[in-house]
């Protein structure tokens, strides 16, 4: 497990949350200083509240793994997608109590969506596709052997995993895991949580300057809709000590991202970005606030744009090995990656890094006639390299 200490953190400054990059943007008041931890307090009692967050998360990782059982039917894996308060949905009966959803949250931000509903109608409509395809094409074939255009189990060379796939080597429960990563954490966070038209909706800037509290709260509408940016990567973690790999969604990904030399010092770069922001939204400073938002949008994008490549790369060299399950496995968390890219956030922009066109595009050549069975190296490398292109990274390095 990833572990990014406070002395760590701690050495990138506390004044400053910059990127590694030369045209990230740093603090530009040094009067609002982050605390060391992301702890913060009013009357002696934490500000702090992430809950919703926390519990959809935990609705996220028992949907999951509701994909990996050929005993459940496609209502109840649906029911873990689109919970109903009350519901007996889930094994943990906080999670059927909740109000909360996984479906509501898809494809739900203010900037990309509340304005554009044939878009998030489209993507809500894949998930429930995803889900309708496992259940009814791949769980009857559980036992079958897969071979090009019959879906089924194949095995990972050497006596590995078996991987349960569709009639194009696309493993379901890896594509839909990593399209989540974009289609609710992602997209919450960079273009909900951390947009002005979230943070400063209605009197949110008045109330944040005159310390009105939300009702019954111990917190300002602002200090928590920042929190609850926060809470979808680190829900599930410790906030004060992140330890990384705490879930199987952004937490894990941005962990093995800042594990590769290349990139190290991502997640100190994120943890403070976030540290700082909610330290200028405390001491009304939103020119600092909005310059946090942009890193954060930066480096959690970027994470996604490395492991879409990491993956396809891998899965180029497993299927050049002769490994095929093991490549059909990667491609397929390729496939969840380049899925989840249309979620990215330019920063000081209203874009995303891809569109959707571009990306069903790029899915569509992916699986292209049958499929990750023929898939060619040369569309692997084409892709890869029209992402690093577009976020300006190397390919090579992303790919190792």
């Amino acid at each position: 497990m990833k572990k990014i200490t406070l002395i760590l953190l701690a050495l990138v400054g506390l004044f400053t949350s910059c990127s590694n990059d030369d045209d990230s943007t740093t603090n530009s008041d040094p009067q609002v200083v982050a605390p060391a931890t992301y702890s913060f307090e009013r009357n002696g009692q934490s500000t702090i509240s992430y809950g919703g967050q926390t519990t959809r998360i935990m609705m996220g990782q028992e949907f999951i793994n509701a994909l990996k059982d050929e005993t459940l039917s496609e209502a109840q894996i649906d029911a873990m997608f689109a919970h109903v308060e009350g519901n007996a949905s889930f094994s943990n009966p906080d999670l059927n109590a909740s109000n909360k959803s996984i479906r509501s949250k898809t494809a739900a931000s203010s900037d990309y969506f509340s304005a554009n509903t044939t878009d998030a109608n489209a993507i809500k409509a894949d998930f429930d596709s995803w889900i309708a395809a496992q259940v009814n094409d791949v769980y009857p074939n559980w036992n079958t052997n897969a071979v090009s255009g019959v879906a089924g189990q194949i095995q990972e060379a050497g006596g590995g995993s078996i991987r349960y796939v569709n009639e194009k080597g696309l493993e379901y429960n890896q594509a839909v895991n990593k399209a989540l990563i974009g289609a609710l954490m992602v997209d919450q966070m960079l273009n909900n949580y951390l947009s002005t038209s979230v943070l400063d909706a209605g009197e949110n800037r008045a109330n944040n300057d005159a310390e009105i509290l939300a009702e019954g709260k111990n917190y300002t509408t602002m200090e928590h809709k920042w929190d609850e940016a926060f809470g979808y990567l680190y829900g599930t973690d410790n906030a004060e000590v992140p330890m990384l790999e705490a879930d199987s969604f952004l937490n894990k990904y941005l962990s093995k991202v800042d594990s590769d030399e290349d990139f190290t010092g991502i997640a100190s770069n994120i943890y403070n970005a976030f540290k700082l922001g909610r330290a200028a939204i405390v001491a009304k400073e939103y020119t600092v606030r909005d310059q946090q938002a942009n890193i954060i949008r930066k480096e959690v994008s970027k994470i996604i744009a490395i492991r879409a490549i990491y993956y396809l790369q891998q899965g180029k060299i497993a299927m050049n090995g002769g490994n095929q399950a093991g490549a059909f496995h990667d491609l397929s968390e390729g496939f969840g990656f380049i899925y989840s890219l249309q979620f990215t956030r330019q920063p000081n922009s209203d874009d995303p890094y891809f569109t959707k066109i571009e990306v069903d595009t790029m899915i569509s050549e992916l699986m292209e006639g049958n499929g990750f069975w023929d898939v060619s190296n040369e569309t692997l490398d084409a892709i890869s390299q029209d992402i690093a292109d577009v976020f300006g990274i190397s390919m090579v390095e992303a790919a190792s």
